[in-house]
């Protein structure tokens, strides 16, 4: 079964910071944007928020026991910065987790497609995925334009489903790198698997071996493609630095249960081949 990614804590700032306040009945106006305040040692700050967006304003008012004055910063927006939510964060660490399990599942049924594609010593009518047959002016795939089955252990029968297709079949077989010869008797074709030699078999597992690499190749750029991802929140201070080494670390326990997979799948072939 497929790691589950971890949930992260997001980290949010405090936006009910302690300030000293300002009696409107200790100020009195003077003159444009200026106040005159009868006291000390006050330090204002000003926050405000509405929606996932945050503004500081900051005024600093010395101290010295006698009026003071101060200016009207705070009617000026300062520092306005965009905040994404914690909804939004958790939507996009979702959509990479779900494109990252969805490719790698992919990965391995294009792997166990192409090892099926490769005969060994028994007749599977999955030896036939891949080929394709040229219906009416377009090329289609064999298993949809006609019925395969395995009446015997070294033998396949295929049944078109429109007998006039026989002729196209026929050539599909021959020019596909299956190395079998089609027997046409006008109403099935019949296909008898020679028997492998040894020589044959120990080539065909280079070629298992190949194509198992090449699928161990797809997850690992599955799994490069998602640490970009994560980076790139990180950039956007979306996630913190804690928060990536995290999801790295679930998403390395996922590429290693995938390779895992290949693994087996490809012993499993190479056994079929090797076995006489």
């Amino acid at each position: 079964m497929a790691a589950s990614f971890s949930s992260t804590t997001l980290f949010r700032p405090n936006l009910n910071p302690p300030k000293s306040f300002l009696s409107h009945s200790d100020c009195a106006q003077k003159g444009f944007g200026r106040v005159k305040c009868h006291f000390i040692n006050v330090s204002a700050l000003s926050w405000s928020s509405a929606a996932n967006y945050a503004s500081i304003r900051h005024v600093a008012v010395k101290s010295s026991g006698k009026h003071v004055v101060v200016k009207h910063l705070l009617r000026k927006r300062v520092g306005l910065v965009k905040c994404a939510t914690i909804e939004e964060i958790e939507a996009e660490k979702s959509s990479i987790e779900k494109d990252v399990k969805e490719r790698m599942e992919k990965t391995i049924e294009t792997v166990r497609a192409n090892f099926n594609s490769i005969r060994t010593g028994r007749a599977n009518p999955s030896m036939l995925d891949k080929v394709e047959v040229e219906y009416y002016g377009t090329p289609v795939s064999l298993k949809s334009i006609a019925q395969i089955s395995t009446p015997e252990s070294s033998s396949l029968l295929i049944q078109p489903f429109d007998k006039s297709s026989l002729k196209a079949i026929e050539k599909a077989i021959v020019n596909s790198d299956l190395g079998m010869t089609p027997n046409n008797d006008g109403e099935v074709i019949r296909l008898s698997l020679p028997q492998l030699t040894t020589e044959r078999r120990k080539e065909l597992s280079k070629v298992v071996a190949k194509q198992a690499e090449e699928g161990k190749v797809a997850v690992r750029n599955i799994r490069r493609d998602a640490l970009k991802a994560y980076e790139k929140l990180e950039k956007e201070k979306k996630l913190s630095e804690d928060n990536v080494k995290d999801l790295s670390s679930d998403l390395q326990k996922l590429t290693d249960e995938y390779m895992k997979k290949i693994d087996g799948i490809y012993k499993q072939k190479e056994k079929e081949l090797l076995t006489v």
